[in-house]
């Protein structure tokens, strides 16, 4: 073999093929392996550096990208902090500074996706920081907003506006407290500075002059909206963040001029702890309330035009200042676009949608320029200011085409591409929604009648040019019969009232609320718009009258008071809240003397003082408070008036400290009580007064009475031998309550002159109507028993049919209450009663005793004689009286000892024969004393 044969068997050399595997070596490594995936979210969330975002970018990472060059990456630290700020509220406030600062430096800058989103962000952050939390870094957020508003670029001052609406929403009293530079700032969205070489404009249009910009993406119109809508706001969010001791108050919506002057502490007296009693009330001046100290005194006025801007707007010269540089630009923003609306149409009466906001705007802006002012009569000043400096302007402008319809514009379908339908949408979102003509017609009335001067006859004449226009659109659109929203109808009563309480025509009084008269005269008004004429009403009636003679002799106001006891009848407990506005005007018209309104008062009273579903029992307490005083004031009370008081006593409805306040008020009414009033005007007549109050001592009326003879209810206890009388026993919450009413009508008739004739009549009443009954209630009987002894006279003996139907009364209650389960408070009432009636009436215990006939008891019924007999020994009243008549009680107990004459005693016997033991023992010792001396 040859070398290279040999060579050649040692290395042999396999030959590849195309397309196959090449063979592994033997002395190959296997590298395969097998893996899983571990998770573990927390420890990628918090690493050293605190929470990250989904791209693993802390809060400082994300910081520290807002200084970067390139927009993308500053508008993904933007979306990048709203994502870890919501997942971790608490960096909210940790961060609070640091993220603010680096926000609001973003407000103005260059790239609007980078603003929009800024924006975004503050939103967000506005909703998770209370305003105390975020005042410390305000004056920063406010300095970045002065330097978006006042950028030389267009588009930031957009975004500009949109961060404000922001603050507006979240933070308006922290926004309001900067208002001296942001109303220069909007002054300066709209307007630029005249030139210094021109000296100041003697036209009256002040500094500023309107600019207009080609390269916004809105007209110069919707741009001037625009700003118009939120100078609007923030001078609302200025007013309403007024300290509350200021005098300007609204009410209702008719308050810009109502308003109230200090605050006032109600005095809280209990009367019923005084009418009776000679102790004095001392009552102060002003009730409590704090005078607002008010100086007129101003150390430097300012006169210069614009003055106003740099000082805070608290009072009538910087209002004036402000208004001197705002107004003229408001006057030439209106001319322009009315300019342009007459070029479509040759009526100037119809206005475009836009024009129709844009005057909506202005017409709010001069609204809320009079209400900055913080006090009345710095209102008034102002009034006058305006009226001498734009009065000719407002007539000429504002009036010449009053009133004002909208423009309808054919629209024809065409097809719009994208960047045409951004522009619609971004114009409609600018004028802030449609505008209703009869909300422009209502605000230009709102701002005219500010400028109408009170009670100058010359003044009126001069003003009836543009008076009586707005006359007649109030008078035609309260007449009309049309459904008015509550906003409107507010602004058209405060119309109302101001040209009423100005012009001091009785004239123009009635014809005005004629108008308001048959608004209020219409069905299916909402309770909103209801409470709104209600209030008007009342709050004319009761604030004007005395001042104005012109209000106080208007028919319409009469014709009104009249028909509030009608409606309160109507209305009931359908509306709670309705019905006690009504009572607020009542009360107060009643206590004047209104003969209008006290004549319908009694003509509805036993409407409204109904037991079933009268006023009184189904409105609130407060409300029924204030049906019981009213009474007070009522002409006369017929006997069908004081049944139905007598019905609302008894039946529990009310309650018993007001039932306690309506029995006193017709007590005090009465000739009897010492009420001075002549014979021919007398509001209840004794017998009606009598009557009163027998029904209200017994609880029950005749007819009630006459229905329970024939009952067969459970609390019935049928009539024997120890129960003369059959029981009706009442609810332990009627009977408590009838006896505290039992308590009030014993003292007022223990007040009367002369007790003997009194007595006389009261049993007289009980022969009549209660002694041939078989059924009676327990109240009834407590009643009695309670009344005839307080009212018993020394002189005055009771007769004898009285004296069996007392007895009969006192025997039947003792053995209910010995055979039924009572509560402490009435089981404690009725024996007072009946221990009361036996002490004092003559003669009573005798028949009480008489007729204990033990013979003629069953077994059952001698168990409870024995206690009853127990009870009357053990009294200590009655104990004299007991052995007055020890007698008949020997031979009751003799005939009991006989009954169970037996070896074996029952317990109540033995029970009976100590209590006697003891009682006759005490009366041997005290006789054989005096036998000793």
């Amino acid at each position: 073999m040859t070398k290279k044969s040999k060579r050649q068997g040692d290395f042999q050399k396999n030959k590849l093929k195309v397309g196959q595997t090449k063979p592994k070596a033997d002395n190959a490594t296997n590298v395969n392996f097998r893996s899983k995936t571990i998770h573990l979210p927390e420890q990628l969330k918090h690493g050293s550096s605190g929470p990250t975002t989904h791209r693993n970018l802390n809060i400082k990472d994300l910081l520290s990208q807002l200084h970067h060059f390139n927009s993308n990456v500053k508008q993904g630290a933007l979306v990048g902090l709203r994502e870890l700020l919501s997942a971790h509220p608490t960096l909210v406030e940790q961060y609070a500074s640091a993220v603010l600062s680096e926000v609001a430096a973003l407000f103005t800058d260059k790239d609007g996706s980078v603003r929009a989103a800024a924006v975004r962000l503050l939103r967000f952050i506005a909703q998770c920081i209370s305003a105390e939390r975020i005042a410390p870094f305000f004056p920063l957020l406010s300095a970045h907003l002065t330097c978006a508003m006042t950028h030389i670029s267009e588009p930031i001052q957009e975004d500009a506006l949109r961060v404000l609406d922001v603050l507006l929403e979240h933070y308006p009293g922290l926004l309001s407290q900067r208002h001296t530079v942001l109303l220069a700032n909007f002054l300066e969205l709209i307007s630029q500075r005249r030139k210094a070489g021109t000296g100041v404009d003697k036209s009256g249009k002040g500094g500023y002059s309107l600019t207009i910009s080609t390269n916004r993406s809105v007209t110069a119109q919707q741009w001037r909206l625009t700003v118009l809508l939120r100078l609007g706001n923030f001078l609302q969010a200025v007013v309403e963040e007024r300290p509350l001791e200021e005098d300007v108050i609204s009410r209702i919506g008719l308050g810009m001029w109502a308003g109230e002057k200090g605050s006032v502490t109600p005095v809280d007296v209990s009367w019923e702890e005084h009418v009776f009693g000679k102790g004095r009330i001392q009552v102060f001046e002003n009730s409590g309330a704090v005078p607002t100290p008010r100086s007129t005194y101003r150390l430097r006025p300012d006169s210069k035009p614009g003055a106003g801007m740099n000082k805070e707007l608290c009072s009538a010269e910087t209002v004036q200042g402000f208004a001197g540089t705002l107004v003229p630009l408001l006057l030439e923003i209106w001319v322009e676009a009315a300019a342009g609306d007459r070029v479509q149409m040759d009526s100037g009466h119809l206005l475009s949608a836009e024009s129709m906001a844009l005057m909506f705007q202005i017409l709010t802006i001069l609204q809320l320029l009079r209400r900055l002012t913080p006090q009345r009569d710095q209102q008034d000043i102002l009034d006058a200011w305006f009226r001498n400096s734009y009065l000719t302007d407002f007539k000429q402008h504002f009036m010449k085409n009053f009133p004002y319809g909208l423009l309808e514009v054919a629209r024809h379908k065409k097809k719009a591409d994208g960047k045409r339908i951004r522009l619609q949408v971004a114009s409609e979102t600018v004028a802030g929604g449609n505008v209703e003509p009869m909300a422009v017609n209502v605000s230009l009335c709102q701002v005219m009648v500010t400028l109408s001067l009170r009670g100058q006859d010359h003044v009126a004449l001069e003003d009836a040019d543009w008076l009586g226009p707005i006359r007649v659109f109030i008078r035609e659109t309260l007449s009309s019969g049309g459904k008015l929203s509550s906003r409107h109808l507010a602004a058209l009563l405060e119309v109302v009232w101001r040209m009423i309480v100005t012009q001091r025509s009785r004239v123009v009084t009635d014809d005005l609320l004629q108008a308001v008269f048959v608004q209020y005269q219409q069905r299916n008004l909402s309770v909103s718009v209801r409470t709104l004429l209600l209030r008007f009403f009342s709050q004319l009636y009761i604030q004007e009258h005395q001042n104005h003679p012109h209000i106080a002799r208007s028919r319409i106001l009469a014709r009104w008071l009249a028909s509030l006891p009608v409606q309160l009848v109507q209305l009931g407990s359908r509306n709670p809240q309705l019905s006690a506005q009504l009572l607020e005007t009542v009360q107060p018209a009643a206590a004047r003397g209104n003969k209008d309104l006290l004549q319908s008062l009694q003509k509805n009273a036993c409407g409204l003082y109904d037991s079933q579903d009268g006023c009184v029992v189904v409105l609130p307490v407060e409300s029924q408070k204030r049906l019981v005083q009213i009474l007070h004031f009522l002409p006369a009370f017929p006997a069908e008036l004081l049944a139905c008081l007598s019905q609302v006593c008894n039946t529990g409805r009310v309650s018993a400290s007001l039932a306690t306040t309506l029995i006193r008020t017709i007590h005090l009414r009465s000739p009897l009580s010492g009420w001075s009033s002549s014979s021919q005007d007398v509001p209840v007549k004794d017998v009606d007064y009598l009557s009163f109050f027998f029904t209200t001592l017994t609880g029950f009326s005749s007819e009630m009475l006459q229905a329970l003879q024939d009952t067969d209810e459970d609390g019935l206890l049928p009539s024997s031998t120890l129960s003369p009388l059959s029981v009706f026993a009442t609810t332990l919450e009627q009977f408590l309550h009838h006896w505290d009413v039992v308590e009030v009508v014993c003292h007022c008739l223990d007040t009367l002159g002369s007790r003997a004739q009194c007595f006389d009549v009261i049993q007289s009443a009980i022969s009549k109507n209660l002694c041939g009954l078989a059924v009676v209630p327990d109240c009834v009987c407590a009643a009695i028993l309670r009344c005839v002894p307080r009212l018993l006279d020394v002189n005055f003996l009771p007769s004898d049919k009285l004296l069996h139907f007392l007895s009969d009364c006192c025997l039947s209650m003792l053995n209910l209450l010995l055979q039924l389960e009572q509560s402490a408070r009435k089981r404690d009432a009725v024996w007072e009663a009946c221990f009361a009636a036996l002490s004092a009436v003559p003669r009573l215990l005798r028949l009480v005793l008489q007729s204990f006939r033990v013979r003629d008891l069953c077994e059952e019924e001698l168990p409870l004689l024995a206690q009853i007999l127990s009870l009357l020994l053990q009294h200590t009243q009655l104990r004299n009286h007991m052995i007055a008549n020890a007698n008949q009680l020997q031979l009751i107990i003799q005939d009991l000892t006989h009954f169970y004459g037996g070896e074996t005693r029952e317990q109540w016997l033995t029970d009976l024969l100590y209590c006697y033991s003891v009682t006759m023992s005490g009366q041997r010792a005290n006789m054989a004393m005096r036998d000793m001396y």
